[in-house]
This record gives structure tokens, C-alpha cells and sequence, in this order.
């Protein structure tokens, strides 16, 4: 009988898979592919072109730029970063933040392991984390979908971003691969330079995981709300305009401060929400991507 993370594997690879095809039309096979180490040529500098692949030596000898070009790599290595902290598990358990970005990061692991690459993962939370060293194929979809429906979260403190991508740096491979990062991004401030770290050595895609309900309270009179993350408790009116409006501005300077953060550490960002539609949402996040990536 089959196991509860192979039926998840199994529909998403009938469900999700399907209208994938369909959707990108067999491209996302080659969206995410390896820059290359092996220098094949020199071309004219063009506004599309990315920086860091300037020759300096050759621009200043003919005082006009010009790119180095690499032989492209097969396959490629890439990393989900997956955020496990209390406050990803808001919702319920069918269509709440975890349930979203279980499904995000096994529909990214196929995507990649099609491809022929290789995909690992590192699952954190402040109190415990866990890695899965990078494979391809089929198996290791199945082993993350086990790995990510057994993580718990053991930390009753805000999530400590800065560590997790200090953590990412140090795990992920020299040389350079993707990296996807999965979060809400709620956490300690002051972590927009180690992911710059991260950007400077793999290429970042960074998802803010959000719910409606973190904006917005619903209108249903005093309830006990409660820190995910903390546990702390406070009873509230969610009639009171005034604390509609306060909620409002702090969950709207919340998202201003992260889209800030991904910015400066040179990662555009990604928005999903757990209202969305999924597979409209995967689409336009592959499509976004190939737009920043040229």
C-alpha cells in the first residue's frame, strides 16, 4: 500500500505534471541549466548580458566591452532551502502555507530531477535542521516528500533567517548550482548580506510564502490569536477598525521590508499565496525566473 509522501509524489506528478507540459509546453525542462566552467569564446558586451562574465583584461586592451562565453553544463546541482519554523504551518493542514510550499518544493525537485539534474534539500527550523545530500531520479522526489512530512518544529523563538542561509552557504556545493529558497520570510532582521553571500557564489530564487490571513483578520468578533513561532497568546476584538488598520500597516511594512531585503541581497522576489491556484502560480514563477535569469 502505498505511503501517504508516494501519493502526494504520485498526483503531483499526474496533476501538477500534466498541466505543466501543456502550460510551458515542455520548456521548463531547460529553464533552470548550469552556466558552464569551460571558456568556449569572446562576443561584444550586450545590455542582456550579465555582468559578472565581463573580460576586463580584453575591454581595456580594445576600450570596447566584451563577455566571456562558457560551454554550457548538462546538468546542474540545486538546493531547496526550505523554511520548517512555526509560523510556515498558518492554515490548515490541506491548503495552509506548509501544505503550499510541501507541494512547491516537490514540484520543483521533478522539474529539476526531469531535467536530469541533481537536487537536494536542507529543511530548518532555529532548534533543528536536516539535509538531503543532492541526487537524481525519481527516489529522491519520494525522499523529500518523506523528509518534508516528517519535519516538526522544535524552536519556540522567531526563525533565525540569517542563520539558514548561513547554513545554506556553508552546505551547498563550491561550485555553482541553484538554489531555491522557501519562506515567509518572518523572522530576526539582518539577513539581506548572507544572502547576498549566497547570490555572489549560486543562482537565488527566493519565495515568499504567504496566507491572506496574515494581513488581514477576519471579522468574527474576540478570538485568542496566537504566535506560531513563540506561543505567546492575546486575546483581540477583530471588530476594531483601529486594530484592522494597525494590523493592516504592520503586515503591509512587513512586506515592504522583505521585498526591500530580497533586493538589496540582489534576489528578485517571488510571491505565492496560498489563495492562489497552484499550478498558474508554478507557471509564473518558472516564467519570471527565465525573465531575470536573461
Amino acid at each position: 500500500m502505498a505511503t501517504a509522501p508516494e501519493r502526494l509524489v504520485r498526483r503531483l506528478e499526474w496533476k501538477v505534471g500534466r498541466r505543466l507540459d501543456g502550460r510551458l509546453q515542455g520548456a521548463y525542462r531547460t529553464v533552470w541549466r548550469g552556466t558552464g566552467i569551460d571558456f568556449s569564446d569572446l562576443r561584444a558586451y550586450t545590455p542582456e548580458d550579465d555582468v559578472r562574465h565581463i573580460d576586463w583584461n580584453v575591454t581595456a586592451r580594445l576600450d570596447e566591452p566584451f563577455v566571456r562565453q562558457y560551454t554550457e553544463d548538462r546538468e546542474l546541482t540545486a538546493w531547496l532551502v526550505v523554511d520548517t519554523s512555526g509560523s510556515m504551518r498558518v492554515g490548515n493542514a490541506e491548503t495552509g502555507k506548509e501544505s503550499l510550499t510541501t507541494n512547491l518544493a516537490l514540484s520543483l525537485a521533478q522539474l529539476m530531477v526531469k531535467g536530469g539534474n541533481r537536487v537536494g534539500a536542507i529543511l530548518y527550523d532555529n532548534g533543528a535542521h536536516q539535509i538531503v545530500p543532492p541526487r537524481s531520479g525519481r527516489n529522491q522526489v519520494l525522499r523529500l516528500a518523506r523528509e518534508l512530512s516528517r519535519a516538526e518544529t522544535s524552536s519556540t523563538t522567531t526563525t533565525d533567517l540569517d542563520a539558514m542561509l548561513r547554513l545554506a552557504a556553508s552546505t551547498t556545493s563550491q561550485r555553482r548550482g541553484l538554489v531555491f529558497v522557501l519562506s515567509d520570510f518572518i523572522g530576526e532582521p539582518g539577513w539581506e548580506r548572507s544572502l547576498a553571500r549566497l547570490v555572489h557564489r549560486h543562482e537565488v530564487v527566493a519565495v515568499r510564502v504567504a496566507d491572506p490571513v496574515e494581513s488581514a483578520l477576519p471579522d468574527v468578533g474576540l478570538i485568542l490569536v496566537q504566535d506560531a513561532e513563540t506561543g505567546e497568546q492575546l486575546l483581540v476584538d477583530t471588530s476594531d477598525p483601529l486594530l484592522q488598520r494597525r494590523l493592516g500597516a504592520e503586515a503591509q511594512a512587513r512586506e515592504d521590508a522583505v521585498t526591500e531585503g530580497l533586493e538589496r541581497g540582489g534576489v528578485a522576489a517571488h510571491r505565492i499565496s496560498t489563495d492562489e491556484e497552484f499550478v498558474p502560480a508554478l507557471v509564473g514563477l518558472v516564467h519570471r525566473s527565465r525573465q531575470v535569469r536573461r
